[in-house]
């Protein structure tokens, strides 16, 4: 590995109870790089990240990684008791000393104003800020960040990819963001993985399109500033092939546009 790659898995496999459940995938993950790994339910999204985070053992091929690589992880979804008596300060300290000014950190996050709010009475938004607020304590040189636009609303969408990429840039971290949306990822993104148990096809996203529609939607304000760029683009890939219930394709040749690339065994 050259001394900007954080991770490469080469030829990843998980087989369980006789069955793929990902199989023969790559990966790399480069300091101040943005991968963006896309697919439906069921695709292998999760199993790649937690071969990736060495959370589970893998059955084939090879995952190397940075020495003392710091990593910073921000779940899908948060699970608290109701009658936890926990703020938002509280909430961050729970993994131990900060590598990082803490204030710094909430304000680059746009949280300061809530440390004393309890978590059970953040928006969506707000607790997926304060996630990543607690993913970036460890000053990780890799972000993992999976469905980070879970619970928020549109609006809310582009504004936490817009800070995604300005942490990005101010911190030279690399990230590997994880979506089940096939339509909506950072215009950012450096690479597009699109995975279904194996990688289907990886490139760079789409440029924005012009729709107004989709300005509407994703674009907020973005229509009355001329040369602004959007924060969010629709990455549009099609496949001349068929998947079975488990992944393996069954129907149609191999192959996305010039820019896409498969990894398949027969």
């Amino acid at each position: 590995m050259n001394d900007a790659t954080l991770i490469r898995a080469h030829g990843v496999g998980v087989i369980r109870n006789g069955r793929h459940l990902l199989k023969n995938a790559d990966l790399t993950l480069d300091a101040g790089k943005i991968v963006t790994l896309i697919g439906p339910n069921g695709a292998g999204k999760t199993t790649l990240v937690r071969s990736v985070l060495g959370l589970i053992k893998i059955d084939e091929g090879k995952i190397e990684c940075a020495p003392e690589l710091r990593i910073g992880y921000m779940p899908q979804k948060l699970h608290l008791d109701a009658s936890l008596p926990l703020n938002v300060e509280r909430f961050l300290l729970l993994g131990g000393p900060a590598r990082v000014n803490l204030t710094e950190i909430q304000q680059l996050t746009g949280i300061e104003k809530l440390s004393k709010t309890p978590m059970q009475l953040l928006s969506g938004g707000e607790t997926q800020r304060v996630l990543l607020a607690r993913a970036l304590l460890r000053d990780p040189q890799l972000l993992v960040l999976d469905e980070p636009v879970q619970g928020v609303d549109v609006s809310g969408q582009s504004a936490l990819y817009a800070l995604i990429n300005d942490i990005r840039k101010a911190r030279n971290c690399g990230v590997l963001l994880v979506s089940h949306d096939l339509h909506l990822v950072m215009a950012t993104t450096d690479t597009v993985i699109c995975l279904n148990q194996h990688v289907c096809c990886h490139g760079h996203p789409d440029k924005v399109t012009n729709d107004p529609a989709y300005l509407a939607l994703f674009g907020a304000g973005l229509a009355e500033t001329p040369g602004a760029k959007p924060q969010v683009a629709l990455y549009q890939h099609h496949h001349d092939h068929q998947h079975d219930a488990h992944g393996n394709v069954v129907k149609g040749t191999v192959g996305c546009s010039d820019s896409c690339e498969h990894n398949h065994h027969a």
